[in-house]
């Protein structure tokens, strides 16, 4: 029987790899639903090739220009997440969240339902409302399977028992900067060109930043319920090892693969199957020989200080920090500010005295989430502006 497959977020890069491993296996999957934000020529494309009967595009305008194109070829259309009833008539057997940024949380929250597995790659939603999804995932009995290569990683490497776990160390590359001696007049295509990855422009940026492993070090906070005191950084700058763990007993258990999303993507959608041979991929001896871990210079990297703030118990403050760096990223982007401004803004910006009463409150709802999102991005604007 084949297993039934929802991708939401398919026209991404994670989505696009995602499709590529199931292009080469049709015989045993199914793909019942894809969903884009505004690509809707591309998963017009992506519903036809792999027979796709259900599509999400939640740009409202690409929605209704595409309609009657969808309806030709017998494809329903959605615009929202709100039917996920009339497009699941039983569980699904897996579910991935592709989706970027803090869009992808009601997705998440609202499929839980109706998926035996989900996959998640948005580091967001998992940062933000973590307390919300792990409700969600109880409630149906639904299991989680974390797909960022770090903590994909962590997943493989550790048991229920995390009591016995001394250290949980993730890895960093370094980014494009990494030999630079004095990070100034960068341009964007320069911070834009990882030694090692191919990914997006905002989490390529955060990368080179070395802010998304203060995001993955919150993020394994949260999913393996570790303590902050546990978790180091420590950079190898070919990307061949992916998280370390040191256990109490002395054991050192160390998890290494080619920097390619699709080896954890591959291995979550076969877990507990026997089809899962991945093609040949020889032992890279060079790299294994050539490790070379290091920890990162806080002095150069700035972003790291921003570990000492983060609270035990749950609350606004992930939301707030991560909405305050992505509109920080996004005017880079844009240029608007210039690339060593980011991490200096981020840091003052954080402390403001009107985020305080946020960082002692648990969000109850992705409405409330969202509201603090706005707010810290309107601050944001509104202190640049005035800088």
């Amino acid at each position: 029987m084949k297993k039934k497959i929802a991708i939401f977020g398919s026209t991404g890069s994670i989505g696009i790899t995602t499709l590529s491993i199931l292009k080469k296996d049709k015989k045993n999957f199914e793909i019942v639903l894809l969903s884009t934000n505004n690509n809707a020529q591309k998963i017009f494309k992506q519903a036809n090739e792999f027979n796709v009967r259900n599509v999400i595009i939640k740009n409202h305008d690409q929605f209704i220009k595409w309609k009657s194109k969808f309806a030709k070829k017998k494809i329903k259309i959605f615009n929202n997440y709100e039917n996920f009833q009339n497009i699941f008539k039983k569980k699904i057997n897996y579910s991935i969240n592709a989706i970027s940024g803090l869009d992808g949380l009601e997705p998440t929250l609202k499929i839980i339902k109706y998926t035996s597995q989900i996959a998640i790659a948005n580091k967001e939603s998992i940062i933000c409302g973590w307390n919300l999804i792990k409700k969600e995932l109880k409630k149906y009995n639904t299991k989680f399977i974390p797909v960022d290569s770090e903590h994909f990683s962590i997943y493989q490497l550790i048991d229920e028992n995390t009591k016995n776990i001394k250290k949980i160390i993730i890895t960093a590359s370094g980014g494009p900067f990494l030999k630079k001696r004095i990070i100034k007049n960068i341009k964007i295509r320069d911070a834009l060109k990882h030694p090692n990855w191919k990914m997006g422009k905002k989490i390529t940026i955060d990368s080179s930043t070395l802010m998304n492993k203060v995001f993955e070090v919150i993020e394994a906070k949260k999913i393996f319920n570790i303590n902050l005191n546990k978790i180091d950084i420590l950079v190898n700058p070919n990307s061949y090892i992916h998280s370390i763990i040191v256990l109490k007993n002395g054991i050192i258990k160390i998890l290494a693969h080619e920097p390619n999303m699709e080896i954890p993507i591959f291995n979550s959608l076969y877990e507990g199957s026997s089809n899962n041979v991945y093609r040949i991929n020889k032992l890279n001896i060079n790299k294994i020989n050539n490790i070379n871990l290091t920890k990162p210079n806080i002095s150069k990297f700035k972003s790291l200080k921003l570990l000492k703030f983060i609270p035990n118990k749950h609350s606004f403050f992930e939301t707030i920090l991560i909405s305050i760096n992505d509109e920080l990223v996004n005017m880079f982007l844009n240029k608007q500010i210039k690339y060593e401004k980011l991490i200096i803004y981020l840091n003052k910006i954080i402390k403001f005295k009107i985020f305080k009463k946020y960082y002692r409150v648990e969000p109850k709802s992705i409405k409330q989430i969202l509201d603090v999102k706005n707010l810290a991005k309107k601050i944001v604007k509104k202190y640049v502006s005035e800088y």
